[in-house]
């Protein structure tokens, strides 16, 4: 296929003069046409323009091939059907291998109302929650795919969701998106192309032990304990492999592989707030006069004006902030957006990058120090899970805010006004208040006295990882796959479900060549 890159069209242009474009470099008919990527240039907001590259070819495309299929009474189970587990689970059962999936929260329908409830009427449901439950924590934080890693499947990601019904332009924008409310759909198709080969799902099902048997000078996997969280039922489930995608806010599992004597270490994470402005005056500082005619605007900033690094992170136009506590007595806040992005409001975690001296010795030193915190912020907030709030400029001057200005805050929940510097650490507030007037230079409006920071973010990354080898497996206990954002080798959806299908491409080659436990 012939390929042209850097067209620019300018707001309002009709993306058909792409295809006029390729006829007349062609000079015959056209029988193959695509987008291979589009992206907004907004450096001179006098003249935007989306610039294009486009592939075509007078040769219809030719298909992807399937790909090769075995048959194997391997017994395959994958605990979590987060990105990670889930884009597993799609690629072994593309492979012909059936696996089981195991969800400690529910499925996307039954999830919706657990969430909505615990939105409404604050009544938290510990194990079917925004953390937990089919899809994950990216079910409810807008399906951003982009990401800064260069995993060579991070395109077969992109392919899958839209092959399951996300919005075809997800394979060319520059920054894709789903929205929270396609997302479920396309877990639904997943879940159905999965069963309809042979997989099988336990929803509400928590994984609760490991039993191994020796297997030359280490161990072997021989089951896995899981229990209902609906009855209270415990049962076994016998299997040669087991795929750890368990997230990053699983802290009763994570205690328990730890007595199970799986090796694990403790990581570096950030925490911080949520930021909400305006979508209106995002989108006029990054676009001028133009930001109705475009989409939401969206920002990413960097910080280095104090001696901890402070960034924004899963920035949300036009989306909404949301309660995503997973433990009874904590407040946990994070963001989502629709599709459209066309909420009055723009949300942005706000981070301060946090090390392990912050939080002392030992394995789960780090997950205590989250814990905390999401404990000071319910406190703040009344016991009742409503967060506490603050307007941006009340923090600035250690005020405790009195009443909202142009900003209205969008979590659920409720809010309380309180002074956030006696739920964060000195050391992040400290750099947030050096941060902001720093990242306004950058995105003027930023420091809007008016805008409003919700606590808590805690729930960036895990605060552990499980260590695995070059087979990918555990360090300590083969047949053990930890994989993904809660194993702490991704972050985000998309690096996450590349982690996913890398494992198993990992076990069918295994499967394959008869080497399962190497």
């Amino acid at each position: 296929m012939k390929r042209i890159d850097n067209i620019k069209l300018h707001i309002g242009e009709s993306e058909h003069e792409l295809l006029k474009i390729a006829q007349k470099n062609l000079k015959k008919p056209i029988k193959a046409f695509k987008i291979l990527k589009k992206s907004l240039d907004a450096r001179d907001k006098n003249n935007i323009v989306w610039v294009y590259s486009i592939a075509f070819s007078d040769q219809p495309e030719v298909a992807k091939p399937e790909l090769e299929r075995v048959r194997s009474p391997l017994r395959v189970a994958i605990i979590g059907s987060g990105p990670a587990g889930l884009m597993c689970a799609l690629r072994l059962a593309e492979h012909g291998i059936a696996p089981i999936i195991i969800e400690r929260g529910g499925c996307v329908e039954d999830r919706i109302k657990s969430t909505q409830k615990f939105f409404d009427c604050r009544i938290l449901d510990t194990q079917s929650n925004v953390q937990f439950g089919e899809g994950g924590a990216g079910t409810f934080s807008d399906g951003k795919l982009n990401t800064q890693t260069h995993d060579g499947f991070n395109r077969d990601v992109l392919e899958y969701f839209a092959r399951f019904g996300a919005p075809e332009e997800i394979l060319y924008l520059n920054k894709p998106h789903i929205g929270s409310d396609r997302l479920k759909s396309v877990l639904l198709n997943i879940r159905k192309y999965i069963t309809d080969n042979g997989g099988k799902y336990l929803f509400d099902t928590r994984f609760i032990g490991i039993n191994t048997v020796a297997d030359g000078a280490g161990k072997r996997l021989r089951s896995i304990l899981l229990k209902n969280t609906k009855t209270g039922e415990e049962s076994e489930l016998l299997t040669d492999v087991a795929v750890l995608a368990i997230g990053h806010s699983a802290r009763d599992t994570f205690e328990m592989l730890d007595r199970s004597g799986i090796k694990m270490t403790p990581r570096d994470f950030a925490i911080g707030v949520r930021i909400e402005h305006l979508a209106s005056e995002i989108g006029l500082a990054q676009y001028g006069k133009l930001y109705n005619k475009l989409p939401a605007a969206d920002y990413k900033l960097v910080s280095h004006a104090h001696e901890r690094t402070v960034f924004t992170f899963c920035m949300c136009p036009g989306g909404v902030v949301i309660p995503a506590a997973s433990e009874e007595g904590g407040v946990v806040a994070n963001g989502m957006s629709d599709y459209a992005r066309n909420g009055i409001n723009s949300n942005s975690a706000l981070m301060v990058q946090m090390k392990r001296e912050d939080f002392g010795e030992g394995l789960f030193a780090g997950m205590e120090f989250q814990r905390k915190i999401e404990r000071r912020a319910f406190e703040a907030g009344g016991r009742t899970y409503a967060a506490p709030v603050q307007l941006l400029g009340d923090f600035a001057a250690d005020k405790v805010s009195a009443s909202f200005g142009e900003v209205l805050p969008t979590y659920a929940a409720g809010t309380v006004f309180a002074p956030l510097k006696e739920v964060l650490p000195p050391m992040a507030v400290c750099a947030l208040k050096a941060a902001v007037p720093d990242m306004d230079r950058r995105l003027k409006g930023f420091a809007n006295p008016h805008a409003v920071l919700t606590g808590v973010e805690t729930r960036f990354s895990s605060p552990v990882k499980i260590e695995r080898g070059d087979n990918l497996q555990s360090v300590s206990l083969s047949g053990l796959y930890p994989c993904g954002e809660g194993a702490g080798y991704s972050g985000g959806i998309t690096s996450s479900a590349a982690d996913g299908i890398k494992i198993a491409e990992k076990i069918f080659e295994n499967i394959k060549n008869h080497t399962i436990f190497i």
